[in-house]
């Protein structure tokens, strides 16, 4: 298998977690980018990246950490419109908060890696890790209650997803099967975040119950689906927060607290 075709079973997840690192697709996508660069002009570089998807990220790490230590001037990424005020919030919290235990969180939840690979990939000991992680939760459970409303039609998975959420301590506002439900539910409630499935039971879409929502207020919106590779082709904008089905209750967790920390999320059409 050629190295381009190595690097390119794992570029989705590792621009997915670009993204929920950072908060924002443009910014996630321009540390991609630069690590695929660095790559090409490093032999060293080129070389791990294609040995497997630890080498991959520890590699994006690298660039990542050094391009957030020591580059304070963020006005060399040009955005405009929601984007620029998304970008300028996340950048103005990030300005205040140490980002290695999101990262550690990212990394052993979101991407399920282990401990151990975790403290390769971070250039940490795994004790550092394990501190880190549980450093993210304890910030997790420090958020602020807000409403929830779930957009998904497998009974089971609302249920499922209800728990969780009222076990952070938040409220449930709503659960919606379909489009038309989300609508009728976000008439008389304003939801503080949004967790929405792509296919609904009347053969509706989630994106476009996302997109009805998104006209009347700017929300978090974290996105599921059983197909996430299908999502992050890179052809159009895509969701920042997307999670796998099945999925585990702490990448649920890791989501909710990344959407709430940056206030928003960019939807993905």
């Amino acid at each position: 298998m050629s190295l381009g075709a190595k690097v390119a079973t794992n570029l989705p997840y590792l621009r997915r977690y670009a993204r929920a690192l950072t908060g924002s697709q443009s910014t996630g996508d321009a540390f991609v980018r630069a690590t695929l660069e660095a790559a090409l002009a490093d032999e060293d570089l080129r070389a791990r990246i294609g040995r497997g998807r630890v080498d991959l990220y520890h590699v994006f790490n690298s660039v990542w950490s050094s391009a957030w230590v020591d580059d304070g001037d963020r006005s060399g990424t040009e955005l405009v419109g929601a984007e620029a005020g998304h970008e300028a919030a996340a950048q103005e919290r990030l300005s205040h908060i140490t980002p290695l235990n999101r990262q550690a969180l990212l990394l052993t939840t979101l991407e399920d890696f282990s401990i151990d690979e975790a403290a390769i990939i971070m250039d940490r000991e795994p004790d550092d890790v394990e501190a880190l992680v549980q450093e993210a939760i304890e910030e997790i459970d420090r958020e602020s209650a807000t409403n929830v409303l779930i957009i998904e039609d497998e009974p089971l998975i609302s249920m499922q997803l209800e728990d969780l959420v009222r076990s952070l301590g938040h409220d449930v506002c709503g659960m919606a099967a379909t489009r038309t439900q989300a609508r009728e539910i976000v008439a008389s409630q304003t939801p503080g975040l949004v967790l929405a499935d792509i296919q609904l039971a009347d053969g509706s879409s989630g994106l476009d119950a996302v997109d009805d929502i998104l006209k009347i207020t700017d929300v978090p919106v974290i996105f599921i689906t059983a197909y996430p590779e299908r999502l992050l082709t890179g052809d159009r904008p895509e969701p920042t927060y997307l999670i796998t089905k099945p999925f585990q209750e702490a990448t649920v967790r890791t989501a909710i607290s990344q959407a709430l920390f940056f206030g928003s999320s960019r939807p993905l059409r």
